[in-house]
């Protein structure tokens, strides 16, 4: 099975996918929108990420009338929201094997006293990130 960052299509077919000129996909690579894999110098392979981030840029672009600044500073923001929610989910999922690890070790010492100068559970900690400049 393939992953969706798995670069595997040359411009001509990603520009078909994505129903725009190969010219519009060099430019969208030039502002850093979309960033291709290379393969050697000169040859560009797209994923299924990049089919989609290209198809959301045609969207904003053509649906909503936002420019080229505009959806680079909407397509920044959304990538920091997703780093954002994985960081979370994993600090969540720490949290849950913190708080199972406990668990299990007061289950298995049921004799042993608990402790009243430390919690029974961990407290969630969740480290704030600092908020990019736009």
């Amino acid at each position: 099975m393939r992953r969706s960052n798995q670069p595997v299509y040359m411009i001509g077919v990603a520009a078909e996918l994505c129903n725009v000129h190969p010219q519009t996909l060099r430019q969208y690579e030039r502002l850093g929108l979309v960033v291709p894999s290379r393969v050697g110098a000169k040859n560009r392979l797209y994923s299924d990420e990049d089919i989609a981030r290209v198809r959301r840029i045609q969207r904003l672009t053509q649906q909503m009338g936002v420019n080229l600044a505009g959806v680079e500073i909407i397509l920044r923001l959304l990538d920091d929201l997703d780093d954002q929610r994985k960081e979370f989910e994993q600090q969540v999922h720490d949290y849950a094997a913190e708080v199972e690890r406990r668990v299990q070790q007061i289950l298995a010492n049921s004799s042993t006293p608990i402790r009243a100068d430390e919690p029974l559970l961990p407290v969630l900690r969740v480290t704030k990130r600092r908020t990019p400049e736009i």
